[in-house]
């Protein structure tokens, strides 16, 4: 008799789509197979089980532009939980003024009260070319993935080339990985030198200033860098057709290097910045076109693209009131609770996706790329009980005031969706069931990388 087991449904991973019996035990998957019995049991019939989704990209109470996003630890992950997410990457603060190690301890001690377990990214500011010490402790201290920034001089994040390429060869032999925002910082200011005044009063002058070739350029820059240094990089939130060709040019001549793109852009357009509530768009990269979107799905398809995640970093409308320039707003969307579902709706249910590209962008890859596969991201006999449990047919539609996360409004307010989450279990604990979030704060553990 196993503790938890979970009927009738259809168990779907990248390489099987089957009707089985699912068993865990001491929150471990412990049986795979027909007619199991547990103490609990949750009929699927019906519906569809997937690996807990792992949200790669987000940033949980978050300095930004003199405010923080809206969600912290406990309200972004019991957000989650509700979208049938199990698993969060978020980054540490870095700083001039601080080493990375003691930023990771900083950042588990605020995320003590995470519903779900997480892993961390280590944000690199400030990075002094010969420090391989802090990579070596904080891979020791289970973080192998460090990110750097190619923008936002202003606030002392970006990293110059100088400092990217001494990095990159830093990290390579200790199998870490970068993982970089790409956009080229001496084009965003050539634009913003060429408009007036009336121009940046406009939300429009967002996607001006960041153009698609700004991306395309920035990923170029690292991409080489990863080809002659040959660490392991990541780009993130990949969000045009140029930016995804560079990538499949570093891939095709033998980079190691994987992307992701985000709901955002494979969703929405520039056009929102025609709306009266253009300011609650703001997000860097910026949205881009139509063509830009139908391109990104096709990376996700033919594998150009490896996941998808959100960059959840909310805002409440009063935190993005206008004051008179894009450039003052904080930037950030939240959608760690809707990840799972649009990608869903607007991937399987229209024909995009196939259904086992679902557990291969947002369960197998993400835990491979951060060093946690195969404790996260697999339905196979041992690994920890992270599932999601999703009721196909269930039409729905988007509203900020049904959702849990700690903002009042969602870029996809108004979308009708078919699929939503039914259940979630997190390390054999069910932390969301039928509309209801039945999890706690401090069920969430640290997962350090394998690497």
């Amino acid at each position: 008799m196993h503790d938890l087991v979970i009927k009738n449904g259809t168990l779907v991973t990248p390489g099987a789509v089957k009707q089985t019996d699912i068993a865990i035990d001491e929150q471990k998957i412990a049986a795979i197979g027909t007619s199991l019995s547990g103490r609990q049991e949750i009929d699927a019939a019906g519906r569809i089980v997937f690996p807990g989704v792992i949200d790669a990209h987000t940033h949980m109470a978050l300095p930004v532009g003199g405010t923080r996003s809206s969600d912290d630890f406990f309200t972004g992950t019991r957000a989650a939980t509700c979208g049938g997410v199990t698993t969060i990457v978020d980054f540490t603060v870095g700083s001039r003024d601080t080493a990375i190690p003691g930023d990771i301890e900083h950042r588990k001690q605020e995320a003590r009260d995470a519903v779900i377990d997480y892993a961390l990214h280590a944000e690199v500011i400030g990075w002094i070319p010969g420090s391989v010490d802090e990579f070596r402790e904080a891979i020791a201290l289970g973080v192998g993935t460090f990110k750097f920034y190619t923008a936002y001089a202003a606030s002392g994040r970006a990293s110059d080339n100088g400092t990217l390429y001494h990095a990159f060869r830093a990290l390579a032999p200790l199998d870490a990985a970068a993982f970089v925002h790409c956009e080229d910082e001496a084009i965003i200011e050539s634009m913003l030198a060429q408009m007036d005044d009336d121009e940046r009063t406009g939300m429009m002058a967002l996607a001006r200033s960041r153009p698609p070739v700004c991306e395309g350029s920035a990923i170029e820059q690292v991409a080489y860098f990863a080809g002659e240094t040959g660490v392991r990089s990541h780009i993130v939130h990949v969000s045009s057709g140029l930016g995804l060709a560079a990538v499949k040019r570093a891939k095709a001549r033998g980079v190691r290097l994987t992307a992701e793109t985000c709901p955002q852009y494979l969703l929405l357009t520039r056009d929102v910045y025609e709306r009266e509530d253009a300011r609650l768009f703001s997000a860097s990269p910026a949205l881009r076109e139509h063509a830009d979107q139908e391109e990104l799905w096709s990376g996700l398809r033919d594998g150009t693209l490896d996941l998808v995640a959100t960059d959840h970093c909310p805002f409440t409308r009063a935190q993005k009131v206008w004051k008179g320039s894009f450039l003052d707003l904080p930037y950030g969307l939240p959608g760690v609770e809707t990840l799972l579902p649009l990608l869903y709706s607007e991937g399987v249910a229209m024909g995009r996706l196939d259904l086992s590209d679902l557990p291969r962008l947002l369960s197998e890859n993400p835990a491979k790329i951060n060093g946690i596969y195969p404790k996260k991201g697999s339905l196979a006999v041992g690994s920890d009980a992270d599932i999601v449990i999703l009721d196909p047919m269930k039409e729905w539609t988007i509203r900020a005031d049904d959702l849990h996360m700690s903002t009042d409004f969602s870029p996809y307010e108004g979308r009708k969706v078919r699929g939503r989450v039914a259940a979630t279990i997190a390390r054999g604990k069910v932390v969301y069931s039928g509309g209801v979030f039945c999890g706690e704060g401090g069920w969430g553990e640290f997962v350090p990388s394998s690497r």
